[in-house]
């Protein structure tokens, strides 16, 4: 007997945090081997696709011009400037043709940092988009761990969601921020898990389901 496909259940989600160019090695902002992370990311993805859940991906989509960047004031180089190629997913994501793209940082004085702050393309917000799909665990991957992962996910657990961060889909900036970060959304009720341990919860969800009874 073949062994029957693995994912996750209905009331979960899947974002995939800022996976740009300029994120990953050789870009203007780059996360040491953040692009290890694809290839994880991409089975995380094929698993929601079978299982026709939702899955989001956000976006730093700045204008040229805004007080985010070092040269008006803020402490980054300029990064993922709207229609530029460090703009662009990293080119071996695998991106359903149905995922949500969530754009963020969008005006001169928008910091962008959580994915809760952006829309989509019908400016239709992450929280409202969640409600819409009745998910109420939602798992987190992406880049820069103690940035935009953790703001995303601070703000996922502050609207009342369980949240599950993918701790072998992450990358920080520094190494040690990267720990604190994660003790920090350990510490708010996100559990954590590996692609081996989603695979295994789906045979028993409250492996995972039970945020806030992280340890």
């Amino acid at each position: 007997m073949s062994e029957r496909p693995r994912y996750p259940r209905g009331g979960q989600a899947l974002l995939v945090v800022d996976v740009q160019n300029d994120f990953c090695p050789g870009g203007a902002l780059a996360v040491s081997s953040g692009d290890e992370i694809v290839p994880i990311l991409n089975r995380y993805i094929k698993m929601f696709e079978r299982g026709h859940l939702p899955i989001y991906l956000s976006r730093d989509w700045h204008p040229r011009e805004t007080r985010h960047f070092r040269e008006f004031g803020g402490r980054w180089p300029a990064h993922c400037v709207q229609e530029s190629v460090g703009a662009a997913f990293h080119p071996a994501l695998a991106i359903p043709a149905d995922a949500q793209v969530i754009s963020k940082g969008t005006s001169p004085d928008d910091e962008g940092y959580s994915a809760f702050d952006g829309r989509d393309a019908t400016g239709t917000s992450l929280a409202d988009s969640l409600v819409r799909y009745g998910a109420r665990t939602l798992y987190v991957a992406g880049l820069a761990t103690e940035y935009c992962v953790r703001a995303s996910v601070l703000d996922a657990i502050a609207h009342g969601l369980r949240v599950v961060l993918l701790v072998d889909a992450i990358r920080p900036l520094d190494p040690d921020d990267g720990l604190r970060a994660i003790d920090e959304m350990r510490l708010a009720g996100a559990r954590v898990a590996t692609l081996d341990e989603v695979g295994r919860a789906i045979d028993d969800p409250s492996m995972l389901t039970e945020a806030r009874s992280a340890p």
